[in-house]
């Protein structure tokens, strides 16, 4: 009878992150900001057809980057998540971070017992009265939770996104200053970004109850000081 191999575990934690990274660096990058109209999310995504950002609940939104199906299976699980609280409890009693911790849980299972890990990233954003109660949790392949404070950035280049963000965020920005500097910040230097190929959502922090709205191109547009929406 034959042995089987022996791996360390050490090795196969090891293998299925860098397999799931490698997955993740493939897809473009996102970017969530506070600003005073509430939380921006914006995403660099050319399809008309295929969502990025989501609504998950009253004042929650949800991002992914990664690999479409999988993480949009994670979308509708957190949707039936919370219609199944909010029916059973209270729509108060529906937030974020229960929804976070939901989301870390099947990562971290899938990560740890599966062959193969998701790869995918995740944000799950609450929209508070003020910006000192918005809450963004952004959730990594392995279940990984990181409570992130005024921004977020999602996807392979994020170190690099990130930087070029808080260079060119001002302090307290309403939302079109909050949309250049996100822009801008998935860009970078060497390109530029038309509206039409970005996906951009709002929770508004304004509204009284269903607070996620999609930006149309020409809002986007104009919140950017461009000229023509049209892609040429």
């Amino acid at each position: 009878m034959s042995m089987p191999f022996y791996v360390a575990p050490e090795q196969v934690m090891k293998d299925r992150a860098d397999y799931a990274r490698k997955g993740i660096a493939r897809g473009r990058s996102l970017v969530a900001a506070v600003c005073t109209e509430g939380i921006v999310i914006c995403a660099e995504n050319p399809s008309s057809t295929l969502r990025k950002v989501s609504e998950i609940y009253d004042r929650i939104g949800f991002a992914g980057v990664g690999k479409y199906n999988e993480f949009d299976q994670l979308r509708i699980s957190g949707v039936r998540a919370a219609d199944l609280k909010g029916y059973s409890f209270s729509r108060e009693d529906v937030d974020a971070r229960s929804l976070a911790n939901q989301y870390a849980q099947i990562l971290g299972q899938v990560f740890t017992h599966e062959m193969k890990p998701l790869e995918v990233e995740i944000l799950v954003a609450e929209v508070g009265a003020d910006a000192d109660h918005d809450q963004l949790f952004h959730l990594l392949y392995d279940g990984t939770v990181i409570d992130e404070t005024g921004t977020a950035v999602l996807g392979g280049d994020a170190e690099a996104v990130a930087e070029r963000l808080l260079a060119a965020l001002p302090a307290g920005p309403d939302l079109g200053a909050a949309l250049t500097a996100a822009v801008g910040a998935l860009a970078g230097a060497e390109r530029t970004l038309a509206p039409a190929e970005l996906e951009v959502a709002l929770l508004d922090r304004s509204s009284a109850r269903r607070c996620f709205r999609r930006l149309p191109d020409d809002e986007v547009a104009s919140l950017l000081g461009v000229a023509d929406a049209a892609p040429a």
